[in-house]
């Protein structure tokens, strides 16, 4: 424990001691003076931060120095009246402000003691109420800001999570100063009670137990009682003024005292006119030598600000010059030019309003919403989408880069909406003619006139945005594999760890490298298999990873061990998967030419073999289509991985599944066969 900590602790273990053991004269003293001390360190020290979250301590300390102030006038009670004497730093403030009229005196005091109560200390209590509610109502707002200048690439990550710990504290600190600043009221009010205390019981015990007159008991118990409702008040005064100072502090990037000072004196020639307004009011009774100096002062005052505004006008456009000549040289900018972003939105100039939140675009809060939707579908946290205008597109296209290469195409009408056929064959909505572009359906532009009518034909109408919006959802979601890097399966493994440090530690570093558990994760997500569940695949690779090091088969391991996950993704109302199987045949025939070499396996058919097979398969997913039906391919799990590889290059959407993958539960139907002759 260190010095600072022991300090603290010992204070407050002598704020206890006050509550219950009588304090000589002389320490209390000086424990006044360091009453008054502190509160001026604090008044200062808060008209010195820039923002309030600089002083977040301040609840914490305002509860401890009004136990401390209480704790002081507790002792100072019990000695007023058991000694009537209670130290020489209360006995010369008593005798200052009272003087020859104790009654005067008393007056004074009451008078400051409304001031700190009814003014300050009501006004600091109800800013506080006010600030943490308005605070805790903007929480949202703040957060979908941040996490929409993290899509527009404004700020990094470490940025943003800098931003929303910050907007956390904020919310933190004004509830607590709302609960804090109910201390503040609770001790004007014990020591307008405690004042009224002393005097009353102090005139009896003066008068009863210490023979005293009634002029001597009120001289003595006046002036010790004003004496100590001063120490005691100018102090409270103090810590209620740095109260209000700090929670009506908004964050600049100067202090209280330059703040003010830059902030009233913006606007010179407004000086001119108080000097011109005090000067007139000394042509009446009043003083006219006082009333020209003040309007000599401001009138200087207004010329000498003019004059150095008018110099910083000068010299600040050489000023930026040189910054940005500095900034051009530096070899930090030349490093920023070559780094890449993992997902890039582009776009022409006629799409900028669907980003502009100016002209009413939502485009940067519909993609944090798109990366929440992927983060709980595929269980990995997207990168930031990079968005920008590039003046080299068409006016309505758009572009989707992935790690810097482009991967897919588009085109909007921001003053059109797109309708999508029924499948009906009937033109009887006009509209320009186009593709939708996440699924490559027929549609058309139509005019919103024409959106009422092609809604009632049976017509899906959607706006640009909402276009855009699944178009990006799509390609993000099959390039998932793409975006999962080394960096990003680290963050993923640090996750889990939090919550399963034991199975972690059985994976990786040994007897699978981060860059294992990588592949393997990357190929589920590559076949659209979410890695939400990370425990369970983490299972998977634990049991099997000490038997075989090849990233291929871990992963169908892995995808038995999801096999209710992938039912449930692929299984129709009523728990039913139609397939199409593969014959004996074709199984039989692909498992005779699985070639096993050191660095894997792989399916070594002759190329018309494989040609026979891939067109047999088309064959069978047209006339599902046909039927409305997704074509999934079922086989058994020593060829699916193989049969998977062979239909990447012509059918990549293909689903192949094996029977492993499927629960028993589900009911399989058998719509097709994959034959060869």
């Amino acid at each position: 424990m260190s010095a600072k900590d022991l300090t603290v602790l010992l204070g407050v273990i002598l704020i206890i001691i006050m509550l219950v053991i009588p304090l000589p004269g002389w320490l209390l003293s000086f424990l006044i003076l360091v009453n008054i001390s502190l509160a001026l360190v604090v008044i200062l020290v808060s008209m010195n931060m820039e923002e309030a979250l600089q002083f977040a301590v301040f609840p914490s300390l305002l509860l401890l120095l009004t136990l401390f102030r209480l704790g002081l006038n507790v002792s100072t009670t019990r000695s007023i009246l058991s000694e009537a004497e209670a130290g020489g730093v209360i006995a010369t403030f008593g005798s200052f402000v009272i003087g020859d009229n104790p009654l005067v005196g008393f007056v004074v005091f009451v008078i400051l003691v409304i001031i700190q109560f009814l003014v300050i200390t009501k006004g600091a209590e109800r800013v506080s109420e006010v600030a943490a509610r308005f605070t805790l109502d903007a929480m949202p707002g703040k957060q979908m800001s941040i996490d929409a200048d993290l899509n527009a690439g404004m700020i990094s990550e470490h940025q943003a999570k800098d931003r929303r710990q910050k907007v956390e504290q904020e919310a933190d600190f004004y509830g607590a100063m709302d609960g804090a600043s109910k201390f503040v009221k609770g001790d004007a009010i014990a020591g307008i009670i405690i004042v009224l205390i002393n005097i009353m019981f102090g005139l009896i015990i003066g008068m009863v137990q210490m023979d005293m007159s009634f002029t001597e008991a009120v001289n003595t118990y006046m002036r010790l009682t004003v004496g100590d409702g001063l120490v005691s008040q100018i102090p409270a005064l103090l810590i209620s003024t740095a109260t209000g100072i700090v929670v009506t502090r908004v964050a600049s990037e100067g202090n209280l005292g330059s703040d003010v000072t830059a902030q009233l004196l913006r606007y010179p020639k407004l000086l001119y006119i108080a000097a011109g307004t005090i000067f007139f009011l000394g042509l009446t009774p009043i003083n006219f030598f006082l009333t020209a100096m003040i309007a000599a002062v401001l009138a200087f005052g207004g010329y000498w600000l003019s004059r150095k505004s008018e110099q910083e006008e000068i010299e600040l456009p050489e000023d930026e010059d040189e910054t940005a000549t500095d900034q051009m040289k530096s070899p930090e900018n030349v490093v920023s030019l070559i780094s890449m972003d993992p997902i890039e939105f582009e776009f022409g100039y006629a799409l900028i309003p669907i980003a502009d939140t100016n002209q009413g675009g939502d485009l940067l809060d519909r993609i944090v919403m798109i990366r929440r939707q992927l983060a709980i579908e595929l269980g990995l946290v997207i990168p930031v989408v990079r968005i920008r205008d590039n003046i080299q597109l068409g006016p309505n296209e758009y572009r989707l880069k992935i790690k810097g290469n482009e991967a897919a195409r588009g085109e909007l009408l921001l003053d059109h909406f797109l309708a999508m056929s029924p499948g009906v064959e009937e033109d009887g909505i006009d509209g320009i003619e186009t593709k939708e572009p996440a699924f490559g359906l027929p549609a058309k532009w139509i005019t919103e006139e024409l959106k009422d009518e092609a809604e009632l034909s049976g017509y899906t109408v959607v706006d640009p945005p909402s276009v855009v919006s699944t178009h990006l959802t799509e390609v993000i979601k099959n390039h998932a594999h793409q975006l999962l890097g080394r960096q990003e399966t680290q963050q993923l493994i640090d996750h889990l760890k939090e919550s399963n440090p034991i199975l972690v530690e059985e994976v990786t570093p040994d007897p699978l490298s981060i860059g294992d558990v990588q592949k393997v994760l990357a190929k589920l997500l590559r076949e659209n298999v979410s890695v939400k569940n990370l425990p369970i695949i983490f299972e998977t690779l634990a049991d099997f990873g000490k038997m075989t090091n090849d990233t291929e088969l871990l992963a169908e391991y892995a995808r038995q061990s999801l096999s209710q996950q992938i039912t449930s993704q692929y299984s129709k109302g009523g728990g039913v998967v139609k397939v199409i199987t593969v014959s004996g045949r074709v199984e039989k025939l692909m498992a005779e030419h699985i070639q096993q070499t050191e660095h894997g396996s792989y399916l070594a058919l002759d190329p018309d073999t494989q040609q026979t097979i891939i067109k047999a398969i088309a064959e069978q997913a047209e006339q599902l289509s046909l039927m409305e039906e997704s074509a999934i391919i079922l086989c058994s799990p020593a060829i699916r991985m193989y049969l998977k590889q062979l239909l990447d290059r012509h059918l990549p959407q293909m689903i192949v599944l094996s029977y492993n993958e499927l629960e028993p539960t589900v009911e399989v139907q058998s719509v097709g066969v994959v034959n060869v002759a």
